[in-house]
């Protein structure tokens, strides 16, 4: 039924041509690729398999092939061998099946507790040292094949920058409370509903906490009442291009695409901007006691920063840290943020903890890093803001100076400043005074313009604008974290 050629390496991922669609995956230290396509994302067993030959389908270090009969729709997912040397910084396992790290749709109801997803064997003595024969095969997420058909909307207003009011929100949160009056509670399709909301606020660009796909069940803890907890701020990232489904009303394959393809236009419509915050420093893989599902068995020593081979440098607070700089990382994230603006429309990015992306692969920050520079002068990228979280979880800050004038920084400064000033704090006047003025004193020796600085009052890091000027001291007890 299915018939396959050698196909082309690039582009990556799944793309659907006339007849087909061709797959291409990067591994430099693969020895064999095993491409499983399945006809339902909860198929037992694959409609077609494929070992690449790696003198056929493969170009350099990427893998590759043609499929004919495979069509928007058809689910797929890699087994990849290679040396299982911990040590060594490589934690092959050809009994797990990965997720494309181009993939643009993922099925979500799966575990990422059980040990089927872990490369090693939980239950033994030396831990990630040792190796899971397990498969993964029946409870791994998988992509799904989806045809690029560009962005038909309308397209973003032209606000000056200057002039923005930002409001983050959180896709499922915004709108769960039923006093949000909304038909569709949670989802993008809700946000839709409450656009003259924020029209009325005088909100010029709502910038979403991340949307991309993550594993909303891999928190363990319970909360004081013995609930079972979810993840729900989603900064734990498994595929940076495929949003995260749940948050679409629409449950067929394409719901979540369309969907929030529909809010941007609408809030196109009413002159109101989309930013993404995106999380790239980091994945939901942890650190070596993690699953794999995804980069770490596709080539963990390529795509994260290791320290001496087995352990993750931890420059996130977050279990791993992303290799930015490695040029194949960084074609990464630049397609990812590309597939955003042009397939999805999407009008500017937050990147989170932005230093990571300064990091070079032993750690150390550099001083005009490649992939700072390449998103600030991309072609495609130049009408697009992009603001930087401009610090990490390592001792980075680098607020007032990071890459360049077409970079905006979150100022958090202006937030501690301000409560403090509100709060009639000793001493506070000056400094208020400092950043009502386009803090200066740390933008102007980049010869940053003042709106350069995100003077911004509250974010999901901290206090909520109600309790931000009514509590001294967090009250964070139902999360089962002692406050």
């Amino acid at each position: 039924m299915f018939e396959h050629t050698s196909g082309l390496p690039l582009p990556m991922g799944a793309t659907v041509l006339e007849g087909g669609v061709n797959f291409a995956i990067f591994s430099k230290n693969a020895a064999s690729v095993r491409l499983n396509i399945y006809e339902r994302e909860n198929s037992e067993s694959p409609v077609f398999s494929l070992e690449l030959d790696p003198v056929q389908n493969k170009s350099g270090e990427v893998w590759h092939c043609f499929v004919s009969g495979i069509k928007e729709g058809y689910w797929y997912g890699y087994f990849i061998d290679g040396p299982y040397d911990p040590n060594a910084g490589h934690r092959f396992n050809p009994n797990k099946l990965l997720i494309d790290p181009y993939a643009k749709a993922i099925n979500i109801p799966y575990e990422l507790s059980l040990a089927e997803h872990f490369g090693f064997d939980k239950k033994s003595s030396i831990g990630d040292l040792s190796f899971s024969k397990q498969s993964s095969e029946l409870v791994a997420p998988r992509a799904c094949v989806v045809k690029d058909k560009g962005f038909q909307g309308k397209k973003h207003a032209e606000t000056r920058f200057r002039d923005h009011i930002i409001y983050e929100l959180h896709v499922r949160g915004f709108t769960m409370n039923p006093n949000s009056a909304v038909e569709h509670a949670g989802t993008f399709r809700g946000i839709i509903e409450k656009i003259p909301y924020l029209k009325e606020l005088g909100v010029t660009a709502v910038e979403l906490m991340p949307v991309h796909f993550f594993d909303d069940k891999n928190i363990l803890r319970h909360g004081p009442k013995k609930q079972p907890l979810k993840n729900y701020w989603g900064y734990d990232p498994v595929a940076f291009s495929s949003l995260h489904s749940n948050y679409a009303s629409d449950k067929t394959v394409r719901g979540a695409i369309d969907e929030f393809k529909q809010l941007v236009d609408e809030l196109h419509k009413a002159d109101i901007e989309l930013f993404l915050d995106v999380v790239f420093n980091h994945t939901g893989e942890g650190n070596e006691n993690g699953p794999t599902v995804s980069f770490r068995g596709i080539d963990n020593s390529v795509y994260y920063i290791l320290d001496n081979g087995r352990y993750y440098k931890n420059y996130t607070g977050c279990g791993n840290t992303v290799n930015c700089n490695h040029p194949v990382v960084r074609d990464l994230i630049v397609d990812c943020l590309l597939h955003w603006v042009v397939e999805m429309g999407v009008d500017g990015f937050r990147f989170d903890l932005a230093s990571i992306l300064a990091r070079d692969s032993d750690g150390s920050l550099l001083r005009k890093a490649p992939l700072i520079e390449r998103i600030a002068e991309h072609p495609v990228l130049k009408d697009i803001i992009i603001i930087a979280e401009a610090w990490d979880a390592a001792g980075a800050y680098q607020v007032g100076e990071f890459g360049g004038v077409r970079w905006a920084e979150w100022n958090g400064k202006y937030r501690d400043d301000l409560r403090s000033y509100l709060k009639s704090d000793q001493g506070s006047l000056s400094a208020m005074a400092e950043r009502i003025t386009g803090s200066p004193a740390m933008f102007l020796s980049s010869a940053k313009p003042p709106e350069s600085s995100i003077n911004f009052i509250t974010c999901h890091d901290g206090f909520s604008l109600y309790d931000l000027v009514s509590y001294n001291d967090k009250h964070n007890i139902d999360n089962g974290e002692d406050n």
